[in-house]
């Protein structure tokens, strides 16, 4: 007896938008092979199985952040969090923040230690703060302003949204440069305390730092799902920043970060790396032992310049590590074909095949032109635009990636073997991802990479013959959820809002992103 479904939800994106998670209506299976002529054929297997799928989202930086608080209603905010955000609309499982400011913010930059004029050193932590005043409240301060109430939000819409968080600097007074903007080194082994012991060095101090972010953030009720120790510790940007060596944060985060967590918060995972495939050209068992591995849950990736096959130095490196992408800056002035390549292809397809099991991009939000960003880097835009004046939203290709995932792909899923056509996700034919749910159910979609459209037929272990044939769009997806359960998640994305998008000319960026080229 072969397997059937009793629900089967369908949908079609083209990389223009044009179509955006689109129901289809398929023709009945056929069970003549011979009918399925020169279609691009794609075979799921449920018994051959991988990573655990832990879900997808964006970063809630300030800057996202202070758009949901400020340009919106509470109405509004409710109801575009609610439509990322609830399991039964868009699914969306995952955000990442920073802890103390990154480059994307509405405010000055900050760190949780800024100490007053003629204070030298806090190692004690007396001045520690994440910021004055209510959640939203007008005369909050820091994260309390924005990222907070936001947070809190999200998590009243699904408590089991996953929160990660990086720092982009150590406080000033923990640098060599004594600056937050720039890049600085930590004062790696000074100390700073009475005396000369463990924890009287800046690298003991610096660990206790992320544990009363945690303990800060415990109290709002927001808990820290995962960390990372350092947002792309190669970039020697000019906004805050602290510059590692591979080798420093493998001794930090092993003989400092984790023993620190182990006492207070132990379920706290770190993510080992956070940049961009640069940072992986060496594999980490050249530096780490398999013991120091055991610190760490797995790697962290950002896709932005280096090759495809780097991905392989961190994620096949330790037989427990996890692979998660932790930042990609959303698309902007590229051509559709290369939109939908990065997004559908490079990341949706191509690295979920290569182990990695968590999808976080960018700014959740950015308003029509761009900003705010106390960097004043301008050219990029968020998951979803937002009117600064109106509080009306725009969803980008990124979001329909995302909600590709979220609204299909149950969290806890497997991901399975299926037929795959394209070798780096932007070249050759279709790509597929496919994932076997808890409950039975498969979820995934195929990517077409040209621009032409492709026929295609799928067909999985277990049910025989019976082909399902679809057409897959010019630099589109088209999703499938097949279910014994009737109660299939089949809502859409409202339609977009209209206003004017003024966004600024793409700058020289700092990221030579040429990944996969």
């Amino acid at each position: 007896m072969t397997k059937t479904y009793r629900s089967e939800y369908w949908t079609r994106t083209t990389g223009d938008l044009a179509d955006r998670r689109k129901p289809q209506q398929l023709p009945p299976p056929t069970v003549d092979s011979g009918t399925v002529g020169d279609d691009v054929r794609i075979v799921i297997d449920p018994t051959r199985q991988y990573q655990l799928w832990e879900g997808v989202g964006a970063a809630i930086t300030d800057s996202s952040a202070s758009l949901f608080m400020n340009a919106m209603t509470p109405k509004q905010r409710h109801d575009i969090l609610s439509e990322m955000f609830d399991p039964e609309q868009g699914g969306f499982s995952s955000v990442r923040i920073s802890i103390g400011a990154s480059d994307f913010s509405s405010q000055a930059y900050y760190s949780y230690d800024d100490l007053p004029d003629g204070v030298a050193a806090d190692p004690s932590l007396e001045y520690f703060s994440i910021g004055e005043g209510e959640p939203g409240a007008p005369d909050a301060t820091r994260d309390l302003k924005n990222v907070v109430p936001v947070l809190q939000e999200i998590l009243a819409i699904n408590p089991a949204v996953k929160v990660m968080a990086s720092p982009w600097s150590a406080p000033a007074w923990m640098k060599t440069s004594g600056r937050l903007d720039g890049a600085g080194r930590l004062r790696l082994g000074e100390y700073v305390g009475n005396g000369y012991r463990y924890q009287d060095t800046i690298d003991y101090v610096y660990a206790q730092y992320f544990v009363k972010f945690i303990a800060a953030y415990e109290s709002y009720g927001i808990p820290i799902t995962s960390v990372t120790m350092q947002n792309e510790p190669s970039n020697g940007c000019p906004w805050p920043i602290t510059i590692w060596t591979p080798e420093e944060l493998t001794a930090w985060g092993t003989e400092y970060l984790r023993p620190a967590l182990d006492k207070t918060y132990p379920d706290v995972e770190i993510y080992f790396g956070d940049d961009s495939l640069r940072f992986w050209q060496r594999p980490a068992s050249e530096y780490m032992t398999p013991a120091q591995a055991q610190s760490f849950a797995g790697a962290a990736f950002h896709t932005y310049s280096g090759l495809p096959h780097w991905v392989h130095n961190g994620a096949r490196q330790f037989p427990h590590w996890k692979a998660a992408m932790t930042e990609r800056r959303c698309m902007l002035d590229d051509s559709v074909a290369e939109a939908s390549h990065v997004m559908f292809g490079e990341i949706g397809t191509w690295l979920v095949r290569n182990g990695v099991g968590l999808i976080n991009l960018w700014n959740m939000a950015l308003d029509e032109q761009g900003f705010p960003s106390w960097a004043g880097t301008s050219g990029r835009r968020g998951v979803i635009t937002i009117d600064s004046s109106t509080g009306k939203v725009k969803r980008n290709l990124e979001y329909f990636m995302l909600r590709n995932f979220g609204q299909d792909v149950a969290v806890g899923s497997r991901r399975v073997a299926s037929t795959n056509h394209t070798p780096d996700g932007r070249h050759g034919g279709l790509g597929s991802v496919a994932f076997l749910a808890p409950n039975g159910d498969l979820a995934g979609f195929l990517y077409n990479p040209t621009g032409e459209d492709i026929d295609a037929a799928l067909t999985v272990n277990g049910m025989g013959a019976k082909w399902r044939t679809v057409t897959v769009p010019a630099y589109g997806t088209v999703s499938f959820h097949l279910s014994d359960d009737e109660s299939v998640n089949t809502t859409s994305a409202p339609a977009d809002d209209e206003f004017e998008i003024t966004y600024t000319p793409h700058p020289t960026d700092d990221h030579d992103e040429t990944l996969f080229e």
